[in-house]
């Protein structure tokens, strides 16, 4: 049976039905409904984000400032006496509004604030070697942690396979959002996870078992993935099919090495190999300074409140410093340790350092674009400049103080958390 829905001066059949509307008038209500969808579609995704102080980290700090936000980007930000919201807009306001929050180093989304067997998806203990593992395929988007560092401001993380086996895998870039891995991810593939030290020791009671053992067995490794792809008939191999883009100089090597022995190793092999490498934890940097200096590789540092113990006794609050002063490019992290709840909050890992020589704008840097730099994604996130993503977090005072709230995070220009924290 037909049914007819009226439209001014037509009939509108549905699938089934008769659909009938001269030319002219279902042109012009074709043109209106596009119209209509066209401004709904444009307002959603149009906010106006007015910050008493804005932290741009793009060489200027803004008072009674605006930013404008169109379609996932940021279309314009400055003074309010230049920026005018135009009308249709949603505003927001902030006391403080800096760059989405970037944790350098993290598990979260495969190691899940459970600590069950269920949601601890961050290390393989089957053996030593497994560079094939890729993170994206254990990522959870919807892991509860996610959640929790997006309320307090994070918007991106480095995050994959954990320093617990000498390559233990893959690591991804992904936003704090998203139902499911693809709508998060960022990058897929960012880094190889290796580990040289106390972690990758007897993994899986495999060895290696000794810190000699281990770069013997990265070496051999690294030496057949050189000559990989080079006979047309050899049978594929996932290890080497990764580790050739390391080779490659497509990807770095993750290294976590926390004594100044085991840095010491990492920079020799990736000279050795003519690879790049980021330093992960890297307790004794302040002790080698002069040579991680030379190398030209950055490092994510421990976070600044790490348990000093074992490999991580000399760590220092003061090597942050350090690392400023010498020149060595560096960002903070939330880091992995093996008890509850699996992860920190590089916000309060940053805000340590405040009271150990850094100024306010160098600390943000550690947690905003400096870790975007060094993961290569500058061009994207890490500062509040025209044209990149549209990631924010606002807060109601200043962000390092214990006693003040995340109001409100937005990544790609929507409002993902307004819970205060």
């Amino acid at each position: 049976m037909n049914r007819e829905f009226q439209v001014p001066g037509s009939k509108f059949e549905v699938p089934g039905s008769r659909f009938k509307v001269p030319g002219s008038r279902f042109k012009a209500f074709v043109s209106g409904l596009a119209l209509l969808l066209l401004v709904s579609t444009n307002v959603v995704g149009q906010i106006a984000v007015r910050g008493e102080t804005i932290y741009t980290m793009d060489g200027r700090v803004i008072k009674d400032g605006v930013i404008l936000t169109k379609n996932g980007k940021i279309e314009a930000v400055g003074p309010e006496s230049s920026v005018r919201i135009p009308s249709g807009y949603k505003v927001v306001t902030a006391k403080v509004v800096t760059p989405g929050l970037i944790d350098a180093h993290s598990v979260i989304g495969l190691a899940g604030y459970m600590n069950q067997p269920h949601d601890q998806m961050q290390v393989e203990e089957s053996a030593p070697i497994q560079p094939e593992l890729r993170a994206i395929d254990a990522y959870n988007a919807e892991e509860e942690l996610v959640k929790w560092v997006r309320s307090l401001g994070v918007t991106t993380i480095h995050t994959g396979h954990a320093p617990a086996a000498l390559i233990s895998g893959q690591t991804m870039i992904a936003k704090t959002v998203g139902d499911n891995v693809d709508e998060a991810t960022v990058r897929p593939l960012a880094m190889i996870a290796v580990t040289i030290g106390q972690g990758a020791m007897n993994s899986g009671g495999k060895p290696p078992g000794t810190s000699a053992k281990q770069a013997a067995m990265l070496r051999e490794i690294l030496i057949k993935a050189s000559s990989y792809g080079k006979k047309e008939d050899a049978p594929r191999d996932l290890k080497l099919e990764v580790l050739k883009k390391v080779i490659d100089k497509e990807i770095p090597l993750l290294v976590t090495a926390h004594t100044s022995r085991d840095i010491m190793t990492a920079l020799r092999i990736a000279d050795e190999f003519d690879i790049d490498i980021v330093l992960d934890g890297a307790s004794e940097a302040h002790m080698l300074l002069d040579e991680i200096k030379a190398s030209g590789f950055p490092v994510f540092l421990h976070p600044t409140m790490y348990r000093a113990g074992g490999e991580t006794e000399n760590l220092s609050m003061a090597t942050a410093r350090k690392l400023l002063d010498a020149g060595i490019p560096f960002a903070l992290q939330s880091g992995y340790e093996t008890y509850v709840p699996k992860t920190r909050v590089v916000l309060f890992e940053a805000g340590q350092l405040v009271a150990y020589g850094l100024t306010f704008e160098q600390v943000l840097a550690t947690i905003t674009i400096n870790a975007a730099k060094i993961l290569g994604m500058e061009s994207r996130i890490g500062s509040i400049k025209v044209g990149k993503d549209a990631d924010l977090a606002m807060y109601d005072g200043d962000p390092f103080e214990y006693a003040t709230h995340c109001t409100g995070t937005m990544i790609n220009g929507v409002i993902v958390s307004e819970i205060t924290r």
